[in-house]
């Protein structure tokens, strides 16, 4: 719950694709945890009859990584086969039965937590992760969106976020009021003051109340189910993202930034990597991964805010170039960047300020110094990680 490398690990991984209607890409970092424990599921076109509808989902695993990895190949499968989810849908949409789709997302997710107790490693107690689940199935014409933990879901429609989960945290009233049922306390702000969401697939340790259903133990693995209709015109984006991701940016800020790099580039890739650099420069520490869903309704490039973001690239240049005139000895990038934090720079991006611009800052200082000491390029300094674990 809080091991921290020397330095980040900055590898990313990706994935993009289309269909239906829709396009999307991933990024996920391990960042300074000492394990990658995230994982994420990407499907356009579902088997049978479902050809139409399309699955995403991220989850942050906790204490290792196999329920997280069991969850994103088994979660989508595990829904699809309950007896709600098949007789929902009759071929024609229009008669879809809401309800029955809901209800098939909640059968699927406890099946998954049932069955992977008989995992034996999970039966023996030897592994003891758990993992949050936030996930998106997307219909031609609703979105049906589950969450269990503090992983989280946000929708931007009419360039503004309209839709958002809720993270389920152990302080939250209802949430305290189920541990509290169940025997348990909340104590800083954690489940028996150890874990920090209160719902979540695995974590067997806490799910073992004799007498308790499984949706009243101490930890949860019900999820959270909404369903948003689809506006074709105004809906732009869906984010799947964890924890790590909104440590550090809000709702708000998180939609403005997409919203800005989608007029610049149709990457989503690119986007989503954009979207993981400025957090871990804004100071997270933990694993991040998201999905960016985009909609027909999506902002396209613009000339005119290539033409700008070309003029605030061509100003950060200066400024740079600026600073290191007459620094004897020659600052160091970490250094241009602070001092650089001080200064209003007018067309930073939205939601993102000067950490979104981190590493152009750093290829302007390669090429003009390109001399530069390689242990140099770890930006994101120490101090911001004994602060945080302080904090």
């Amino acid at each position: 719950m809080g091991a921290f490398l020397e330095k980040p690990n900055t590898e990313k991984y990706n994935e993009h694709g289309s269909g239906n209607g829709l396009r999307y890409g991933l990024a996920s970092m391990q960042g300074w945890r000492v394990e990658m424990e995230d994982a994420h599921c990407a499907v356009t076109g579902l088997p049978g009859q479902f050809k139409d509808w399309s699955f995403f989902a991220v989850f942050d695993g906790h204490a290792g990584a196999r329920v997280s990895d069991h969850c994103a190949a088994h979660l989508l499968e595990c829904i699809m086969e309950t007896d709600e989810f098949r007789k929902s849908f009759n071929n024609d949409e229009e008669q879809l039965d809401e309800n029955s789709v809901k209800k098939g997302i909640h059968s699927g997710f406890l099946f998954l937590d049932h069955k992977m107790r008989e995992i034996p490693e999970m039966a023996s107690g030897e592994d003891k992760s758990g993992s949050t689940a936030v996930c998106a199935l997307i219909s031609p014409k609703y979105i049906y969106i589950a969450n269990c933990g503090d992983s989280r879901a946000v929708l931007c429609r009419g360039s503004h976020p309209t839709f958002s989960t809720l993270d389920h945290k152990p302080m939250i009233p209802s949430e305290k009021d189920r541990i509290q049922k169940a025997g348990g306390s909340v104590m800083i702000q954690r489940v028996n003051g150890a874990l920090a969401v209160s719902r979540a697939l695995g974590d067997y340790e806490y799910k073992n109340v004799e007498g308790k259903g499984p949706c009243e133990q101490l930890v949860s693995p019900e999820p959270e189910i909404f369903v948003e209709k689809r506006d074709l015109e105004k809906d732009e984006f869906l984010i799947l993202a964890c924890d790590g991701v909104w440590d550090v940016m809000s709702n708000t800020d998180l939609c403005d930034f997409i919203r800005s790099r989608l007029l610049l580039t149709d990457d989503l890739e690119s986007i989503t990597n954009q979207v993981i650099d400025t957090c871990l420069y804004k100071g997270s520490q933990d694993n991040m991964s998201i999905v960016l869903v985009t909609f027909p309704g999506a902002p396209q490039p613009s000339a005119e805010a290539i033409s700008l973001e070309k003029q605030l690239d061509d100003t950060l240049e200066m400024k740079v170039k600026g600073k290191l005139v007459g620094s004897n000895p020659r600052m160091k990038p970490s250094s241009i960047f602070e001092a650089l934090s001080d200064e209003d720079i007018p067309g930073l991006p939205p939601g993102g300020g000067l950490p979104a611009k981190r590493n152009f800052i750093v290829s302007v200082y390669e090429k003009l110094c390109p001399e530069l000491d390689k242990e140099s390029e770890n930006l994101q300094e120490s101090e911001n990680l004994q602060e945080s674990e302080t904090s």
